[in-house]
């Protein structure tokens, strides 16, 4: 492809379309902020950066599935960090925009409703953490919230779209709870153990606080 390697990886064309997209979806995010205040040009630049990190480390796989989903580099922190940062409106946009650079960068589509499902509103549940942004612990409350919301569409979309891949005698309901499980809360558990050490717990603070100032 023009945009993808063969390999899969991005040409130069791939790059750049990508850093487009995510200079576009950012003014949409801006766009739905709340309104009563502005989205300020560093609040972007924060948000572009975490969004592409999240774009960098969903390519570094520590393990895929033959059918989508993967074990990658801490990815999807990096997405829970926008709203941990700005909150819920700003969150949820910033998911949003990870699922449609998700798509991009990797489709895996079988119809309109099924690319809703796994691009838009699993990855846009990754903003959930918005809501928990002020709470003491927000970041690990958040955290979980979020990828606990992207594994209820996951599962969604495994047994509308793709039970027909159930091993014989399991429903449809079991076996995509344990595919999707299986990844989701695999990096989900070594993403809280990381940000549970302490010198980490601080950093995250420390960026946090620069990032709203």
């Amino acid at each position: 492809m023009f945009f993808v390697t063969e390999d899969g990886g991005l040409t130069t064309a791939g790059y750049v379309l990508t850093a487009v997209v995510i200079f576009a979806l950012l003014i949409v995010i801006s766009a739905f902020a709340s309104k009563n205040r502005k989205v300020s040009a560093k609040q972007l630049a924060f948000a572009a950066v975490a969004l592409a990190l999240a774009t960098v480390c969903s390519m570094i796989k520590v393990f895929e599935l033959p059918m989508g989903g993967s074990i990658t580099l801490l990815s999807m922190l990096f997405v829970v960090l926008i709203g941990y940062w700005y909150g819920p409106a700003v969150g949820l946009m910033a998911g949003v925009a990870y699922g449609l650079l998700q798509l991009i960068l990797g489709p895996y589509i079988v119809s309109l409703p099924q690319l809703l499902v796994d691009y838009v509103f699993a990855f846009g549940a990754l903003g959930l953490s918005g809501f928990f942004s002020e709470k003491k612990n927000g970041l690990l409350i958040g955290y979980i919230v979020s990828i606990f919301g992207r594994f209820i569409f996951a599962v969604l979309s495994g047994v509308i779209f793709f039970g027909m891949y159930a091993p014989e005698g399991m429903s449809p309901f079991a076996y995509s709870v344990m595919y999707n499980g299986s990844y989701i809360f695999a990096e989900g558990l070594i993403t809280i153990i990381i940000i549970m050490i302490p010198a980490v717990r601080n950093a995250l603070a420390t960026v946090k606080n620069q990032a709203k100032a």
